[in-house]
């Protein structure tokens, strides 16, 4: 038996807790429906829905796929079955078959349309889509998947995906206009790198954490609560442990470097310099072009100065490369990368657990991983970043900085002005992570 073919549960409750006691019963539901013939499957559910009880129909299609007008007429032929007055049962026929048999890859081909437009709550896995199914049903159209609008809606639940209600939580500055034309630019910038074999990180700086006994939000499966501290100030606290993140989006890999100082553009270069002597030389031995997708804000912002200042003459002047930064619109966080796929992870991974050491906070981060391959390297980065340090607009004018023709204010490249080796001591200390 081919377990491919066993229709997965769309109720709601598997959807929320796919672990509560009625899954085994819906799972065993979809095994017998995948072997039964048309006939018997529209029984099946006429029997069971009745079972059901209220909203019968409603639930035992959500369980199975099956639509209700199946249902229905499956009670109709039981009602005459058990009434010996059967009429006009349609005899067996095959049917169409179900849409992934006709096209195998099209969960993964869906999931490439939406790739771009896919955001998701930071703090939990859940994922919703900006784009109607109909306007999806007319892309795969497009491209020869030919299928109707409820079909697509159906892949899309069954790849966890499900329609979002606005919540009013937090009033929100004016709309960039160009919010989505900074999209569209940067999916075309991330393609174009990929199809080069050149890296594209996503880089952020992860919220300030405080190192002390004191609690954290989430739980953990205990007998006996954690007891912690009754307050949480920063006074109290060993340090406030500043992570910041590098994520390479083609091989869902997460970087870490935790400082206990400022979040300044020092740290931020001072960390993507770390991992490229770490990893990226390695992982990328003949890339001489970055892409970075950052915050429009931050350490790494698109009006600050420093930032810029320190890519130039820290990165691409010591290694000789040329880094090309495309900053998100303001208010997008959810949409980085590295939010999601990152920073989420390891908040969930250390969910309820004190961070009493910065030792206990990098082993928590080593050890977030996913069911998608996602690994994480944590390091401790020492040194006194402090905030504050102003770059002259005379300084600004020296960098090889090349703005884009496409929102030139968030898109722009920095070139090489002078190729220099770092020393082998600088290399030794930082292929070690330090």
């Amino acid at each position: 038996m081919q377990t491919s073919n066993i229709q997965r549960c769309g109720c709601r409750r598997c959807q929320r807790q796919p672990d509560h006691p009625g899954a085994v019963r819906h799972r065993e539901i979809n095994v017998l429906m995948s072997q039964l013939p048309e006939k018997a499957r529209r029984l099946y559910a006429a029997i069971e829905s009745r079972r059901m009880g209220k909203h019968g129909r409603r639930l035992f299609s959500e369980v199975t796929g099956i639509c209700r007008s199946a249902i229905c007429r499956g009670q109709k032929e039981l009602t005459s079955i058990l009434a010996g007055t059967v009429q006009n049962i349609q005899k067996h026929r095959p049917g169409r078959k179900p849409i992934t048999q006709t096209y195998p890859e099209i969960g993964t081909v869906l999931e490439s349309l939406i790739a771009n437009d896919t955001a998701g709550d930071p703090m939990t896995s859940s994922k919703w889509v900006r784009v109607s199914c109909r306007t999806l049903n007319k892309r795969l159209a497009a491209i020869g998947y030919r299928m109707s609008y409820r079909t697509v809606w159906k892949l899309l639940k069954q790849l966890g995906y499900s329609m979002k209600v606005n919540e009013k939580v937090r009033a929100l500055a004016g709309r960039s206009p160009k919010r989505d034309m900074q999209f569209r630019y940067m999916a075309a910038l991330r393609k174009t790198f990929e199809n080069r074999d050149e890296p594209v990180i996503s880089v952020d700086g992860k919220k300030k954490e405080l190192i002390g006994d004191f609690k954290v939000e989430g739980q953990t499966w205990r007998r006996e609560a954690i007891k912690v501290g009754d307050y949480k100030y920063a006074s109290l606290a060993e340090c406030v442990a500043t992570p910041y993140g590098i994520y390479d989006v083609r091989t869902n890999k997460g970087y870490v470097w935790v400082g206990t100082s400022g979040d300044t553009p020092a740290f931020a270069v001072t960390a993507i310099k770390r991992w490229w002597m770490y990893a990226g030389r390695h992982v990328y031995p003949t890339a001489r072009n970055i892409l970075i997708l950052a915050d429009g804000g931050g350490s790494n912002g698109y009006r600050s100065r420093g930032w810029k200042h320190k890519l130039q003459c820290d990165f691409c002047d010591e290694f000789g490369l040329t880094v090309t930064v495309a900053h998100f619109p303001t208010h997008c966080s959810k949409y980085y990368p590295i939010e999601r796929r990152l920073f989420s992870q390891i908040s969930m991974n250390w969910a309820g657990i004190p961070l009493t050491s910065l030792e206990v906070m990098l082993a928590y981060m080593r050890g977030t991983s996913t069911q998608k391959g996602l690994s994480v390297d944590a390091f401790l980065l020492e040194g006194v970043f402090t905030p504050g340090k102003r770059i002259a607009k005379e300084e600004i004018g020296t960098l090889a900085l090349e703005r884009a023709q496409t929102i030139p204010e968030w898109n722009y490249t920095i070139k090489p002005r002078l190729i220099s080796e770092p020393s082998r001591n600088d290399i030794a200390v930082i292929e070690g992570g330090g």
